[in-house]
């Protein structure tokens, strides 16, 4: 065989994969189809989204809270073309880090698309239309997603819009229609709703972020609505249509009636599906659900011992940070070792402003399992830090279990979630109870001083601050 490891994909989870393989000692080569490494993720997803979210960010402050703050701004604008072009320069960056990743651990890079010619082995078709094959001792599928849609609402990407071409448009919307207020339409809604477009969310569920914790939908559209957000929960789109310069949106009402929403662009953002297209699957003797997913093991092996698959195109929620964990998983696992991945710890985030993130049960979870629970939260506006930083928004929400007191499940929306939740995560994996945090020394002041209070507030309602 050529290879000890080939991975196909060289996302997050694909990368991650390949080093830690080429640290193990297996000789490791990694296919990507397009001209730069870091698939989705990096490319146009994670990355770029946080850059402008970021930047628009900071434009929101400038325009409506740094009078405050005493700083005096005159004639503020907009350079939509440099926000643009610094997060382009962020992308060029990251690829670039992980393009020195491979030559450091010495991992071949071979771009074209890869397709399954047998079990072990892998033709690679290249833009210049050569060809080449290689063998692996073991082949790992981690392609990744696309964005899905409907046949009533087809992309055109003009008008009618993936993420992908949120991240690139030429002019910020007069109005912005968001179909879908999940993760991804949440946070790109929330970037040009900051720049002055109106936004218009349109979601089949009843909030914000449905698959979450409904208190953190509930708070994150209060915040958003300040922004001057529409929101239509419960309703269906029917049809979306360019008309050139605008487009029209077809939507039914929870009451059976019909409107319709004219927009100068329309964002689909009604979820990802896996990416299996062209793989060959059935040569390696492999095939997909309906779905495109691949089923795997518990050791994320497919029907075919030495082939593994990882990340979006397997079970699970589709999170750059799992498949990292899956690909280190993997890798450990083909040199013989144990590892293991606790899949109700990989933590959830979305990077609007207040973040959320969340890691564990629900509560609604928890309550259709029959668990017995009590909750503490703890509202940022009572906490010191969040005042002088004007972060008032939001809250954390501690979920317990009533007899144990073991902390099942925490969900945070306020500033720096994203980072709070790594606290979190670390109590969870050492099932630690909401008394073992809330007699943990926490720095005053700091946004994580709201986890502890919520966690005295779940242990017989004792927090100090409210």
């Amino acid at each position: 065989m050529d290879y000890d490891v080939i991975i196909i994909g060289s996302g997050p989870g694909g990368y991650t994969g390949a080093i830690r393989c080429a640290q193990l000692g297996l000789k490791t080569a990694v296919i990507e189809k397009y001209a730069t490494l870091g698939g989705t993720c990096l490319n146009v997803g994670c990355i770029p989204s946080k850059a402008l979210l970021d930047s628009s960010e900071h434009f929101y402050n400038a325009a409506h809270s740094f009078a405050e703050h005493g700083i005096k701004l005159n004639d503020l604008q907009v350079d939509l073309g440099q926000m643009i072009a610094r997060k382009n320069g962020v992308v060029d960056q990251t690829t670039k880090g992980i393009t020195f990743l491979m030559k450091k651990n010495k991992i071949d890079e071979i771009h074209g698309f890869g397709s399954f010619v047998d079990a072990n082995t892998i033709k690679i078709k290249k833009d210049d239309g050569s060809e080449q094959t290689i063998t692996g001792k073991n082949i790992v599928i981690a392609t990744g997603s696309k964005p899905m849609s409907f046949p009533s609402m087809p992309i055109d990407k003009k008008r009618v819009i993936t993420s992908t071409e949120a991240l690139n448009l030429p002019e910020i919307p007069k109005h912005l229609i968001v179909i879908g207020a999940g993760v991804i339409g949440a946070e790109l809604g929330s970037v040009y709703a900051r720049l002055g477009a109106k936004v218009s969310f349109i979601e089949f569920a009843d909030s914000m972020i449905p698959t979450m914790d409904k208190t953190m939908g509930k708070e994150l559209q209060r915040a958003v609505k300040k922004l001057g957000a529409d929101f239509y929960f419960k309703h269906k789109v029917t049809k979306v249509e360019n008309t050139g310069d605008e487009v029209v949106v077809s939507v039914d009402m929870p009451d059976g009636k019909s409107i319709t929403l004219n927009g100068d662009y329309c964002l689909v953002s009604v979820g990802r599906r896996p990416y299996t297209d062209g793989l060959n699957l059935e040569a390696a003797g492999l095939k997909a659900d309906e779905r495109g997913k691949i089923e795997v093991d518990g050791n994320l092996r497919t029907n075919v011992p030495h082939i593994y698959a990882l990340g979006d195109v397997i079970r699970g929620a589709m999170l750059a940070h799992k498949a990292e964990e899956e690909g280190t998983f993997i890798a450990e696992t083909i040199v013989g070792q144990k590892p293991h991945i606790h899949y109700r710890l990989i933590p959830n985030v979305v990077y609007t402003w207040p973040e959320v993130a969340a890691v564990g049960y629900t509560e609604e979870e928890v309550k259709q399992q029959g668990i017995p629970y009590k909750t503490g939260s703890f509202p940022f506006k009572a906490l010191g830090r969040a005042r002088a930083s004007m972060d008032i928004d939001g809250l954390a929400k501690v979920l317990a279990h009533k007899e144990t007191d073991e902390i099942l499940g925490v969900h945070i929306i306020g500033p720096r979630a994203a980072d709070m939740i790594a606290e979190a995560v670390v109590a969870m994996e050492f099932r630690a109870s909401a008394e073992d945090v809330s007699r943990m020394s926490h720095a005053h002041p700091t946004y994580t001083e709201a986890f502890k209070e919520a966690c005295l507030a779940a242990t017989d309602n004792r927090a100090i601050n409210m």
